[in-house]
């Protein structure tokens, strides 16, 4: 058996790249301090212009991991954003799994734990406040895909869920899993998002046309913050710590973040 612990850092990290050249230093810095085992980004900005560097490739040069899995959304949307996985534990597999809606994936990434095998998947889930009918179906069918999986191996779901604690689709994931945080902590986090990161005005319309498309206008809160952001662990498995990280501004501007969410940094351990 593995004795080593396994430390995982999950974290949005904006499509928005307008604040890039500021942001892109504050998350080298806190990340190397963190030294994570394993990095889950969500909202990775893509592109197929040379001059304009996918965030995860750079920060996976800047940082020395070696193994970087890119896993696009569907439809037109593969051209522009996906999730990534940066991992010193080496990579088993990696399979993108189609949630069949607004165009989202999970990201399935199979690792060698020591003489374990590890599945984790990255997820970002579907956009609506409140509670959303499409998130639960897309719960249970990433469910249904890690039921599947031969040899039981140890389990891992963690990215930013686009529900809030009470709703449905996390009360699902409580029933098969751990959230790393409240087992170590005895709740959720006070916020994981909106942190002040000032936002770039085709951010901003992007989000109130998303509020539109899923006809909920009515659930427009400008002082609005919540949980977002989750690290769900295999029962079998032991949480020895779950914190909020990369939640300071840089020293000189209280504006400039890592990102508009803060990121989770879990450490497991098989008991």
């Amino acid at each position: 058996m593995n004795s080593a612990a396994l430390s995982l850092l999950t974290l949005n990290i904006l499509a928005d790249l307008s604040c890039w050249q500021q942001r892109k230093k504050l998350l080298v810095e806190g990340i190397g301090q963190l030294a994570p085992d394993v990095i889950a980004l969500q909202e990775v900005r893509l592109s197929e212009d040379p001059t304009q560097p996918n965030p995860a490739e750079w920060l996976a040069k800047q940082l020395g991991y070696t193994q970087l899995e890119l896993c696009p959304k569907t439809g037109r949307a593969a051209q522009f954003e996906g999730l990534a996985l940066l991992s010193r534990l080496p990579v088993l597999s990696h399979f993108c799994l189609d949630l069949q809606s607004q165009q989202r994936v999970a990201q399935i990434v199979a690792l060698a734990w020591g003489d374990q095998k590890l599945v984790l998947a990255n997820c970002h889930l579907f956009w609506q406040p409140g509670e959303s009918l499409e998130r639960v179906r897309q719960v249970e069918r990433l469910l249904q895909h890690l039921d599947a999986i031969p040899g039981n191996p140890y389990l891992l779901v963690c990215g930013d869920f686009n529900g809030e604690p009470h709703t449905q689709a996390i009360q699902l994931m409580r029933q098969r899993f751990l959230s790393a945080h409240a087992t170590a902590h005895g709740a959720e986090p006070v916020y994981t998002c909106p942190t002040p990161l000032k936002r770039s005005t085709w951010s901003l319309l992007r989000t109130m046309f998303n509020y539109l498309s899923v006809m909920r206008p009515g659930q427009m809160r400008l002082n609005w913050r919540g949980v977002l952001d989750y690290i769900f662990v295999d029962p079998r498995l032991s949480v020895i710590e779950c914190r909020v990280v990369l939640d300071q501004p840089a020293v000189n501007n209280p504006r400039i973040y890592p990102s508009d969410h803060f990121g989770l940094f879990a450490r497991l351990k098989i008991p």
